[in-house]
């Protein structure tokens, strides 16, 4: 049974997700402001964080910085404001999907779903990690290694990443990668995978490692 914590400043909203995500079989732990938010993740076992970007003490934005510090939980944001910046924002900061207010409880549980689905994957069958040069994607594990060097990646950059590994140079459109990243039908933008992919070269990057290759006008692909 997943453990959701829901984080948010509006008691009504609040209901409505807890209501949603009971009704799909969780079991919702509640934080009414960030701060909170932060105490009930170190001290329970959390597979979800649903946070509202704005909230009292300390907003969405900096309590996802704060638990992407401490762990690659997967995140979807709630945001009330018709700002793609602000998305983009979260997404740069570890947020694996949001959901736009007004929502409907059956999309937000859908997206819950997806996300436990997609962390879940890896462990699924008997899959041999994948490898390409130094480059090793443990799907038993859900490790990424480059040489000696472990990368903790979040459940979509993990996704993203095991699509371009499977067919190296082959060149995957944005919209392909939304279909394997995220599942058929889901309406997430071209901006959205650029910001993942983003933060995923960031942390390639940061050991050393160069293996995304932008193909302009068309979309991305792993150098074999």
């Amino acid at each position: 049974m997943a453990v959701i914590l829901v984080a948010d400043d509006d008691g009504h909203i609040r209901e409505v997700v807890r209501f949603a995500l009971e009704q799909a079989g969780h079991r919702v732990v509640e934080a009414a402001d960030g701060a909170a938010a932060l105490r009930q993740f170190d001290e329970q076992a959390i597979d979800v964080v649903v946070l509202d970007i704005v909230m009292p003490e300390q907003d969405g934005i900096d309590v996802c910085r704060m638990l992407r510090a401490r762990s690659p939980v997967p995140i979807l944001f709630l945001s009330s404001r018709d700002d793609e910046l602000d998305r983009i924002l979260g997404l740069e900061l570890g947020a694996d999907d949001y959901v736009t207010k007004p929502f409907s409880p059956r999309e937000l549980a859908a997206r819950v779903k997806a996300l436990l689905r997609r962390r879940d994957a890896p462990a699924a069958g008997a899959e041999a990690p994948l490898r390409r040069g130094d480059l090793c994607l443990d799907l038993q594990r859900y490790r990424c290694l480059w040489r000696d060097s472990e990368i903790v990646l979040t459940v979509t950059e993990f996704a993203l990443l095991r699509s371009l590994m499977g067919h190296a140079e082959k060149v995957y459109s944005r919209a392909e990668l939304v279909d394997r990243a995220y599942g058929l039908g889901h309406a997430i933008t071209d901006r959205t995978i650029d910001s993942h992919i983003r933060r995923l070269r960031r942390k390639l990057n940061a050991v050393g490692a160069d293996p995304i290759e932008t193909v302009y006008g068309v979309g991305y692909r792993l150098r074999g």
